[in-house]
């Protein structure tokens, strides 16, 4: 079996099976925590205690094809647990541990309404957990059969060979179109799309992936993204499981708190490919001290995706500005258009190629049109996100999804090999995105000299007075304005109803905390707006950490606007 064509294999199971035949020995995951030695799996040890926790599975009478909810911190044994619950034909779907900041009661209504759409069957998860999820078992109509706690089970005392013959002869059973696992694609209210991708799909875009990023044996990928997350579960997690490469594993919360966790990790372990959303770029680069990075080498590092829509120019220019001394190669910055519809990437720039990118008009862009810009001009640095992997094909379309001319801004349909068949349970969500085989994923985009650039959100664009504006123009000024925390700024458009127009709002996280220092802020944000040629109409200032972000980790303009219009919240200061 060739290693690059994994395609070869009929299950993601069969894959690892043949992984851990080959190379037993191989780490498959390194577990990394904080100031502890990481814990190692070879692929031999991964595969044989799946084998134990998918006889446990069997067991507690999970049957094939329910969906099993996984919601455990970063624990070593989340690993085989998850590859034991696809060998046994159920679903695993991994969702977020509830943070601290969650409350109870959220978290909850976040369950129940996935449970309702998604259809989930069972939840994996640990102790303290099952106060807050029973009484949603107890609600009247509810999927969910019950909690259980497959980590404290005793897998060699549990473990018993008749079943477990039974359970592979099973899996010999299983068809490469079948489900293999559910994923959730990015949202603010309790992750609301459903999809559900087949073993091939995902072969298909491991093989597809692995060309697009030139993969070789050698290579390690260092990941801290959340598994619940189709960034972090399909790149940086189902990738190298099949490719039969080591995947160092952090704890996303540890991150948040550390984030030179994963450049020591790198730097330790010799890691070469990481998938990063914009903002973490941007953390790495202003919240890192250099004595932490004295013993630190980024020089193994081939590959770091910007997997962001858009990317920013600035937060990779301050990322290579900070690293580059530590070895990093400037051209080792890469990025990629990807979605959970489509299993993960649709587009992936050349590893150590320099990033494309391309400084237009921003009012041609406005109108649609792609215009290099001159001297005169106000200008917007685009991004590429690479070019289209092998499997996959873009159409830019306009709001009747006729395809538009070279040169023309529009949203962007896709269509792939890795293709959701729609969304689960939800018939009419797939009816509006999903049609004769090409997904219309609500991104504006154009693409110049084949490559592909995303500059935003079809729901997200504001008009004034017919001008389309993109808010990530505003954000990225606003973002630069003294005493605005980087990064902490959302913009949109707010209902004038005197004009019969939208226009532009912000809210921007602030720690001024006089009202002098606030209408001074306000004055220097409208002030930025203008040097874009921007009329920023209403400044709402906000404390730190109030925007609502999304299961990606970025702010969500659409729940922003919405909490914020409600105006009834003491800590919000506008004028």
């Amino acid at each position: 079996m060739n290693k690059l064509d994994v395609t070869q294999s009929r299950t993601l199971w069969e894959r690892w099976q043949y992984n851990a035949e080959v190379h037993p020995d191989k780490e498959a995951i390194v577990h990394w925590i904080g100031g502890e030695e990481p814990i190692r799996w070879t692929y031999k040890n991964l595969v044989d205690t799946a084998k134990k926790f998918s006889v446990v599975i069997r067991k507690t009478g999970i049957k094939p094809g329910e969906v099993c909810a996984i919601i455990i911190k970063h624990n070593p044994m989340f690993y085989p647990l998850y590859l034991g619950v696809l060998r046994t034909g159920a679903l695993p779907a991994v969702l977020a541990y509830p943070n601290p900041r969650i409350h109870p009661d959220k978290f909850r209504q976040g369950i129940e309404g996935m449970s309702q759409r998604s259809g989930l069957d069972w939840i994996l998860s640990e102790p303290d957990i099952e106060p807050i999820v029973r009484p949603s078992l107890q609600k009247e109509g509810s999927t969910i059969k019950q909690v259980l706690f497959p980590l404290q089970a005793d897998l060699d005392k549990e473990f018993d060979v008749e079943i477990d013959k039974q359970i592979e002869t099973d899996s010999q059973n299983v068809k490469s179109t079948d489900p293999a696992l559910l994923q959730h694609s990015s949202g603010t209210t309790g992750l609301q799309k459903p999809v559900v991708l087949s073993h091939k799909a995902i072969l298909e875009h491991v093989k597809n992936c692995a060309t697009s990023l030139n993969l070789t044996d050698e290579d390690k990928i260092v990941s801290w993204l959340p598994l619940y997350h189709d960034m972090g579960l399909i790149a940086a997690y189902h990738l190298p499981l099949a490719y039969g490469i080591t995947t160092v594993q952090i704890d996303p919360f540890e991150w948040v708190l550390a984030p030179v966790l994963m450049l020591e990790a790198i730097s330790k372990e010799k890691g070469t490919l990481g998938w990063l959303p914009n903002f973490a770029y941007n953390i790495f680069a202003e919240k890192i001290d250099d004595e932490e990075l004295e013993e630190y080498s980024l020089e193994t590092v081939r590959c770091l995706t910007n997997c962001s829509e858009p990317v920013r120019n600035e937060s990779h220019k301050k990322f290579i500005a900070k690293f580059e001394k530590y070895g990093l190669n400037p051209n080792a910055i890469g990025a990629s258009f990807a979605m959970a519809e489509t299993t993960f990437a649709v587009t992936q720039t050349t590893p150590l190629t320099k990033i494309k990118t391309v400084t237009v008009d921003r009012a041609s862009l406005a109108a649609g049109k792609v215009e290099l810009a001159k001297e005169d001009s106000v200008k917007r640095v685009c991004v590429s996100s690479g070019k289209l992997i092998d499997g996959c094909d873009i159409r830019i379309v306009d709001d009747n999804k006729n395809d538009l001319p070279a040169g023309s801004v529009g949203e962007i349909a896709v269509k792939s090999v890795s293709m959701f068949d729609g969304y689960r349970n939800y018939p009419e969500k797939t009816a509006q995105v999903l049609i004769d085989g090409w997904y219309y994923t609500g991104d504006y985009g154009f693409c110049y000299e084949d490559e592909y650039f995303v500059i935003g959100r079809k729901k997200d664009i504001i008009i004034v007075a017919g001008k389309n504006i993109y808010p990530e123009d505003i954000e990225d000024v606003v973002g630069k304005v003294e005493d605005v925390i980087p990064g902490r700024v959302v913009a949109f458009g707010e209902d004038d109803l005197e004009l019969g127009t939208e226009q532009v709002a912000v809210v921007a996280e602030t720690k001024a905390d006089n009202d002098a220092d606030k209408n001074k802020l306000r004055l220097d944000i409208m002030r930025a707006g203008m040097a874009i040629d921007m009329n920023i109409h209403k400044v709402y200032l906000v404390p730190s950490r109030w925007l609502i972000k999304s299961s990606a980790g970025k702010p969500s303009r659409s729940a922003n606007k919405e909490r914020i219009l409600k105006r009834d919240d003491p800590q919000v200061w506008s004028r």
